[in-house]
C-alpha cells in the first residue's frame, strides 16, 4: 500500500489523523463529510473551537463580504473597523449585561499564548513568582503554560525544568470528603509550609483535558475569597469551557464571582479562526506598550465572525435556553448508560462524558464510535473518559442520532468486557 503524503511529509507529532484516517472535505454545523463517503456526526467540535458548528452561514457571509471588499486582513494592533466592531459588540452584549468591567488584551492567536500573558501580568502586578495550579489541569504547551499543565506526557517534552508553579488538589481529587480549599488555605497561611506566596491562582471551572472534573459554585466562591485573602490574582482559564460550552457564556457565571483575569480563545472567533484574549480588571492593566506583543495579536477576519457570533447567539436568553435543553438530552442518555454499565457520567453542559473502567475500554468504545460515523475524543489522566462536545447549535434530531451511535458503542464495548470476564472465570 502506498504511503500517503501525510505519512511521508508531515511530522510524527500529528494526532487526530491517527484516530480517523479519512480525509475530511466539507462540513456544515454538526456534520463532517469525508472523501471516503462517510458522513460523520461531530461530537469533537475542534476541541471546543467550533461551538457554533462548522461554517455558520451568517458568519461565512459576513467574512466573504469583508474579504471581497478588501477589508484589512492583518494590522498588528493598529485600529481597524473590524477590531472596533468586535470590541463594541463584546462590551455591550457580553460584559455589560454581566456587570463585568474588564479591559481586553489581544494576545497571540492561541490559548496558550493568552495563558502566558496572564501569568506574566500577574507576576508583574504582584511582584511575586509562584503560581498555584491544580491537579489534572491543562493550560497549554508553551513553557509557561506547560509549567501550569499537569499532564506528565505533555510536560516530559519540555526538555528543561518547569518551575514557578505549585500544584494543589482540584475538588474531588482525594474524594468527596476532603476540603481542598481548606487544604490550600492551610499551606498558604503557614509561613513554614514551604510554599511561596502566589502571584496567581489559575483554574479551569471544568477540566476539559483532565477528565471533565468540575468545580462547584460554592468551591469557586471560596477560591475567590482565598485568592483575595492571600493577595493572589484569580485567573480563570475559559479557553475550552467558555463561549457557552457549559451553558452560559463564561463557565463561572453561576458562582457569581469576578475573576481578576479570564482567558478566552478557541470558540471566541465563532468560526474556527484563531483569536485569543485576556480579560483583565482595569487596576491590573500594568503593561507597558508592546511588553507582551506578537505579530498576530488580533485577527481581523476573526473579529468579523466573532462579532456575528456574539450578536446572533448572545443578544437574548434564547440560545442559553437551547443549550440547557440539549444538555438535559445528553444527561439523560449518559444517566441511562451509567445505570446499566456502571460507567460514571462526568462534566457539565455540552461538555460531558463517561468515565470508563479502563483506558482500553474507552479506546475500544471510541473506535466503535468512529466506525459508526461519530467523532469524539478521550480525556483524563489515562485517556479513560469518553468526551462528548457537540456543537452548541446541533439540531435536536442530529444530537439524538449521535447519542444513539454513542450508546450502541458503549453497550457493545461493555458486552465485550462482560464476555471476557466470564471467559476468564470459566477458564
Amino acid at each position: 500500500m502506498t504511503r500517503s503524503v501525510y505519512e511521508t511529509v508531515e511530522s510524527e507529532v500529528r494526532y487526530y489523523s491517527r484516530l480517523v484516517a479519512d480525509e475530511l472535505t466539507t462540513a456544515r454545523n454538526a456534520y463532517v463529510q469525508a472523501a471516503s463517503g462517510t458522513r460523520y456526526i461531530d461530537f469533537l467540535s475542534g476541541c471546543g473551537a467550533l461551538n457554533y458548528g462548522h461554517n455558520d452561514p451568517d458568519m461565512k457571509d459576513a467574512l466573504l463580504r469583508y474579504v471581497a471588499g478588501d477589508g484589512i486582513a492583518h494590522s498588528l494592533d493598529f485600529h481597524s473597523t473590524s477590531r472596533r466592531a468586535f470590541l463594541e459588540a463584546f462590551t455591550e452584549v457580553i460584559l455589560k449585561p454581566r456587570a463585568l468591567d474588564y479591559k481586553i488584551q489581544f494576545t497571540g492567536p492561541t490559548g496558550t499564548n493568552a495563558i502566558e500573558a496572564s501569568l506574566k501580568l500577574a507576576r508583574k502586578v504582584t511582584g511575586r513568582l509562584n503560581v498555584i495550579a491544580f491537579t489534572n489541569s491543562f493550560h497549554g504547551v508553551s513553557l509557561g503554560a506547560l509549567s501550569a499543565t499537569s499532564d506528565q506526557s505533555k510536560r516530559s517534552a519540555a526538555g528543561l525544568p518547569l518551575s514557578g508553579v505549585t500544584r494543589t488538589p482540584y475538588p474531588g481529587y482525594f474524594g468527596p470528603n476532603v476540603d481542598t480549599i481548606a487544604w490550600l488555605d492551610r499551606i498558604l497561611s503557614d509561613p513554614s509550609s514551604g510554599i511561596d506566596p502566589p502571584a496567581a491562582i489559575l483554574v479551569e471551572v471544568v477540566q476539559g483535558e483532565g477528565g471533565l472534573n468540575t468545580a462547584s459554585p460554592e468551591w469557586l466562591r471560596r477560591l475567590r475569597a482565598l485568592a483575595t485573602q492571600h493577595g493572589a490574582l484569580l485567573i480563570v482559564d475559559d479557553v475550552q469551557a467558555g463561549c457557552g460550552r457549559t451553558g452560559t457564556f463564561f463557565s463561572f457565571e453561576s458562582s457569581g464571582i469576578v475573576p481578576d483575569m479570564v482567558v478566552l480563545a478557541k470558540s471566541l472567533s465563532g468560526f474556527g479562526l484563531p483569536l485569543a484574549v485576556v480579560l483583565l480588571l482595569p487596576e491590573h492593566d500594568a503593561w507597558r506598550a508592546a511588553e507582551h506583543n506578537g505579530t498576530f495579536r488580533g485577527n481581523n477576519h476573526a473579529f468579523v465572525t466573532a462579532r456575528v457570533a456574539i450578536l446572533k447567539f448572545w443578544s437574548s436568553g434564547v440560545f442559553p435556553a437551547a443549550i440547557e435543553s440539549r444538555s438535559r438530552v445528553i444527561e439523560s442518555t449518559l444517566d441511562s448508560l451509567q445505570d446499566r454499565t456502571g460507567w460514571l457520567r462526568k462534566g457539565r453542559g455540552l461538555m460531558q462524558g463517561l468515565l470508563c473502567p479502563t483506558p482500553e475500554a474507552a479506546a475500544a468504545a471510541q473506535d466503535r464510535c468512529v466506525e459508526a460515523g461519530l467523532l469524539l475524543e478521550r480525556c483524563g489522566p489515562h485517556d479513560e473518559v469518553l468526551k462528548l462536545m457537540p456543537p452548541l447549535t446541533i439540531e435536536p434530531e442530529v444530537l439524538r442520532e449521535g447519542l444513539s451511535r454513542f450508546a450502541d458503542a458503549v453497550d457493545l464495548t461493555c458486552g465485550d468486557r462482560t464476555e471476557s470476564r466470564l471467559a476468564a472465570a470459566q477458564g
